[in-house]
């Protein structure tokens, strides 16, 4: 399964995906550890970023851009008091305008924003959260605002009009059966 995703991911960053976030929650930390040197291997070769979601030691380790937190992971301001973490970007997912307002407070460097569409893979987050808060969330923050959930090439315009960065997403890309193709239809949509 690594050496299926880390060939997965070498085709999206072919086609043009600037930045991959490993959300390997599960694996233990060697595991993690050895697939995030070899993402990172892979990242520098396409100039992309490479985000670690949670673990700020696994990021520090393998010399990622930065991290990704969740809302029961580490606050931002927290990881700032870690030696090295001045070099981390840092990421935090906000379900509402207050959580993303607060990951803004505390230090955040960008926010992915959702879910802004019916996805099943956001259900626990509750309905969507669609274009309209997305808007509002652009517009109220400084930093920037990635969408998250549901994002389909036929919807990414629409997100992009109402404000995003950019948007990040999972099954888009990595459940087509030509992966190289459809993050070619992705990239080509945001830009």
């Amino acid at each position: 399964m690594i050496g299926g995703l880390s060939d997965a991911v070498g085709e999206a960053l072919e086609a043009g995906v600037r930045a991959i976030q490993l959300r390997e929650k599960d694996l233990p930390v060697r595991e993690l550890l050895g697939l995030a040197l070899r993402l990172r291997d892979l990242t520098k070769r396409w100039s992309a970023r490479l985000f670690i979601n949670d673990r700020v030691d696994v990021a520090l380790v393998c010399r990622a851009d930065g991290v990704h937190l969740g809302g029961q992971s580490m606050p931002p301001e927290a990881v700032r008091r870690i030696p090295g973490s001045e070099k981390l970007m840092i990421g935090v997912s906000a379900h509402s305008m207050e959580q993303a307002a607060a990951a803004q407070r505390g230090g955040a460097d960008f926010i992915t924003f959702g879910p802004v569409f019916e996805t099943a893979s956001k259900k626990a987050y509750g309905a969507p959260l669609g274009l309209q808060r997305l808007r509002e969330a652009a517009s109220a923050l400084d930093i920037p605002v990635f969408a998250i959930g549901g994002i389909k090439t036929g919807n990414i315009k629409s997100v992009m009009e109402a404000g995003a960065y950019g948007a990040a997403l999972i099954s888009g890309i990595l459940g087509a059966d030509d992966i190289r193709r459809e993050a070619s239809q992705y990239v080509q949509a945001l830009e």
